[in-house]
């Protein structure tokens, strides 16, 4: 495999590697190394680097690491045409000092692989197909956001819209064409949706970085949320396909200007970026063993242990949040009226449900079950990784998720809501995080390290922003 990459970093005439893992907050870190270390030098023994600079990592008397390279996972960068620039990337895991073991603060190497073997000495496999929404802005200045001088007083219930002023005029309307209003924006065709183009593109690249996208469209959001989903992947490799996708998306951004939005509710009273996951399980390799999830006599095609695995998802949801919506943003998502999965329950086809079991093919290849409590701030390496072992956890335990909801949760009134047994999830950070608190198969497979280095920096994450005095408040209070 080594001598594959110094081939490919040759043919390709690449001058820089850019060497990859994640913080445990989940932003991508990079560095770079000149091509020729791989090509003539010793770095695939492994790249030396300061740990206590990474969140969540080391403290400074322990701030020695290892970045070791997984060569498989070599891309070079298709967008970089320069000969000066023309550079790569590739992921690796992190090892303590000396190389000597896998560091237990990594969460690729340490949390996603370590699953991925669990799962294979059973002999098992789970595949994942996250859909990705994010949105496209021209830009955006954080030190003028107009949107506090047109909330309405009743919190933007009845007719009370205004211009999303939150994201910059877009090209629609700087051309005096089209505006599509918030929440109309599903499958817009263009001219109305501007961002074909882009998004035409960014799967050109994606799949010469081995992203094979199998559809994409603008999301119902208002100019500028679109979606591009990708061919299932296991664990591992899904993981690092979250991040590159995430790196093509804001790179191909900036060639034009222009910025891709990760945050999951960038506007108000508009619809926010989630990440649904449809995961499913296989005995042996996925599509060349056996649909664990799949049962051809039962009126959904569900198996029992997949009743089984989501009664482990919904038992184990509101520790899942805070892994799957880990940021104070991420709570602006969860709530009722924005198509947001609120509400602890299941259900073939509805999308009212926090986990979905889709109908569209009656084959056994394509039945899984969706889980709705996603947003792309997650680090994927972690959230799919517990989602992993709340539904195994659910089929060791033969937990019951109960009747499948045929009904419009949202329409469902408190009383019917309670009769039915439909919890809700947590609606801040810190409850999601007090439900993480007390989780121990979550917390056993984070590990101690990582479990410990989240809390602390999610609950300092909260303490500051509890501090902050918003322009709402200023807005709400002011004449008190």
């Amino acid at each position: 495999m080594e001598e594959e990459v110094r081939k490919i970093l040759e043919e390709n005439g690449v001058k820089q590697v850019l060497c990859a893992f994640t913080d445990v907050r989940g932003y991508l870190m990079t560095f770079s190394i000149p091509a020729r270390e791989f090509i003539e030098g010793n770095t695939f023994d492994g790249i030396g680097f300061d740990g206590s600079s990474i969140r969540g990592f080391k403290t400074i008397e322990q701030s020695d690491m290892v970045w070791m390279p997984d060569p498989k996972t070599l891309r070079v960068i298709p967008w970089e045409n320069d000969p000066l620039q023309k550079s790569a990337i590739m992921f690796g895991d992190v090892y303590e000092a000396w190389a000597a073991e896998q560091a237990d603060c990594d969460p690729r190497g340490y949390v996603a692989k370590r699953m991925e073997k669990q799962l294979k000495d059973k002999g098992l496999s789970v595949i994942f197909g996250p859909e990705i929404e994010f949105f496209l802005f021209e830009k955006i200045d954080p030190t003028r956001l107009y949107w506090d001088l047109w909330v309405s007083p009743n919190g933007g219930a009845g007719d009370s819209w205004g211009p999303p002023r939150v994201m910059p005029e877009s090209r629609e309307l700087e051309a005096g064409w089209y505006v599509i209003r918030p929440k109309e924006g599903y499958f817009r065709p263009p001219p109305e949706d501007t961002t074909v183009a882009y998004r035409n593109e960014l799967v050109h690249y994606l799949e010469k970085l081995g992203i094979i996208v199998e559809y994409h469209h603008h999301e119902v959001a208002t100019a500028g949320q679109v979606e591009l989903d990708f061919k299932p992947m296991q664990l591992v490799d899904v993981s690092d396909a979250f991040y590159l996708y995430k790196f093509a998306a804001k790179n191909v951004a900036a060639l034009h200007g222009m910025m891709a939005v990760f945050m999951p509710k960038p506007l108000y009273l508009d619809n926010a970026s989630g990440m649904h996951v449809h995961q499913s399980l296989w005995e042996g390799e996925p599509f060349k063993g056996k649909n664990i999830f799949a049962d051809p006599d039962d009126e959904f095609m569900l198996s029992q242990k997949a009743r089984y695995y989501i009664g482990g998802l919904l038992e184990h949801a509101k520790a899942l949040t805070a892994l799957c919506a880990p940021t104070i943003n991420s709570y602006k998502r969860l709530v009722p009226g924005f198509e947001a999965p609120i509400y602890i329950c299941w259900s073939p086809r509805n999308r009212s449900a926090l986990v979905r079991v889709p109908m569209y093919h009656r084959k056994p290849s394509a039945i899984r079950v969706e889980y709705r409590g996603a947003d792309p701030s997650t680090n994927p390496y972690l959230s799919l990784a517990a989602m992993v072992a709340a539904g195994l956890d659910g089929i060791k335990k033969k937990i019951d998720p109960g009747d499948p909801i045929m009904e419009d949760v949202y329409e469902l009134s408190e009383s019917q809501k309670r009769e039915l047994g439909i919890g809700e999830l947590p609606t801040t950070l810190r409850d999601a995080l007090d439900h993480l608190a007390t989780d121990e198969v979550i917390q056993k497979v984070l590990g101690s390290h990582i479990f410990d280095a989240f809390m602390s920096i999610k609950i300092d994450e909260w303490n500051q922003y509890c501090l902050y005095i918003t322009p709402w408040e200023i807005m709400k209070y002011l004449d008190i």
